[in-house]
């Protein structure tokens, strides 16, 4: 029986960055409806999956929109975000990432992740770690979004464990409260200000060992 804890990543933030390029699409989206948009607008996106993300932005703008327009729209962003992101390569993976990955396979853990954006499967593509995840859930397999803990308890409901025994990794706020909200422990990437709910915060993926997981498992464990 396994007895390592099972590990769920989030891919924006914690495996890679995409965020310039998802900045760059929702910039021209909202330029095209004269919605003002900018780098710290595009803070306030982190962690939203993409239908709110748009609605967000089209508040914004002086006009209204149906929600088959909002559905264009939002097939508009997405399709300059996939170009963007095409010549993605597996050097695009944040340093340490793909050992954390070999080294946690190696030591039993089962691995998942859970992003809301609905390309995270061709991201994983692209970086060559599609074989290191057991399971990957996007926004597409679930029905409410980060901070809700749905996608969290669907990634631990599909690796076999309860959620207890699971370690969530984000760069989030609204992630860490979907992991801790689905009663996992939380490590967070990033700022301690921004991520002070988790239960770790590191400043990059890569100081991330599995020693730290696990030694953050068993203390949550045992209260």
């Amino acid at each position: 029986m396994n007895m390592q804890p099972s590990v769920i990543f989030d891919l924006d933030g914690v495996i890679t960055d995409t965020a310039h390029y998802h900045y760059l699409a929702w910039k021209a989206l909202a330029d095209s409806i004269g919605a003002p948009f900018d780098a710290e607008a595009n803070e306030a996106l982190k962690g939203i999956d993409r239908m709110a993300s748009l609605r967000w932005i089209a508040a914004r703008s002086a006009r209204d929109f149906s929600e088959a327009e909002l559905a264009i729209l939002a097939e508009r962003k997405n399709a300059h975000y996939q170009r963007l992101i095409a010549d993605m390569a597996p050097e695009d993976a944040f340093p340490g990432v793909p050992e954390l990955l070999l080294a946690l396979r190696r030591k039993g853990c089962r691995i998942g992740l859970a992003s809301v954006s609905k390309n995270a499967a061709f991201v994983l593509d692209k970086l060559r770690l599609t074989e290191l995840f057991d399971y990957v859930a996007d926004a597409a397999s679930i029905v409410r979004t980060k901070p809700d803990p749905e996608i969290f308890l669907t990634v631990a409901a599909a690796l076999g464990t309860p959620p207890a025994a699971c370690v969530g990794i984000e760069d989030a706020a609204a992630g860490v409260e979907a992991i801790l909200a689905a009663r996992m422990p939380a490590i967070g990437v990033g700022s301690s200000e921004i991520l002070g709910r988790a239960n770790l915060v590191v400043a990059h993926t890569r100081e991330i060992t599995p020693e730290m997981i696990f030694a953050l498992a068993a203390s949550v464990a045992e209260g």
